[in-house]
């Protein structure tokens, strides 16, 4: 009788072990996915915006070239930058920073791949998406929310434009005039380009 009530003991003593390294185990990897979602996002917790406007690409803030006159980087680019250019890897995802209208969707000369949209709440800015991905998550005319996926940082070299004037240095054509993955990010109010860190705190 003795010896089955510590048998009992002893099972009920190794149910609550595992039972607690279960719980400990799951919340560990709960406390680590928190941190990485944190992580993600954390290089944009100091951005604020006077509009309440999101950054467009989170977790991404160096700016290569900034807005205003410039020495043209590539052939077919304009010494005037208008707009700012964000280095992200190839397939980085891009956000829309307000409510808005999709105003345009595709290839765009030496903008390469481009997205437009034109504010709900600010008619009189538009805000375009530079290099983008070929493969775009809007359409012309669609409506976007503040924070929608709406596309990725598009590659160097795409194909299938007729006539594409734009090379690398080997001769394949180019998403607009680009040395290099990134968002070239404007915003126009009332169609004139305008500094976009004007509406940021970085």
């Amino acid at each position: 009788m003795i010896s089955v009530f510590f048998n009992y003991i002893k099972i009920s003593f190794i149910i609550i072990i595992i039972i607690c390294l279960t719980c400990t185990f799951t919340f560990m990897y709960t406390i680590d996915n928190i941190q990485f979602v944190n992580k993600e996002f954390s290089s944009d917790s100091s951005i604020t915006s006077s509009f309440n406007f999101t950054w467009p690409i989170p977790g991404y803030t160096k700016i290569s070239s900034h807005f205003g006159k410039r020495n043209s980087p590539t052939s077919g680019a304009s010494s005037y930058h208008s707009g700012i250019d964000i280095p992200a890897p190839e397939g980085t995802k891009l956000f829309s920073i307000d409510d808005a209208f999709v105003t345009f969707a595709s290839w765009g000369a030496g903008g390469g791949y481009t997205i437009t949209y034109q504010l709900v709440n600010h008619p009189e800015i538009k805000v375009s998406y530079c290099h983008v991905s070929p493969s775009m998550y809007v359409s012309k005319d669609d409506k976007i929310l503040k924070n929608q996926l709406i596309g990725t940082v598009g590659p160097i070299n795409v194909y299938g434009i007729n006539n594409n004037p734009y090379k690398d240095s080997n001769g394949n054509p180019t998403n607009g005039a680009s040395t290099g993955c990134h968002l070239h990010f404007t915003i126009k109010l009332n169609n004139q380009a305008v500094n976009p860190l004007n509406y940021y705190n970085l």
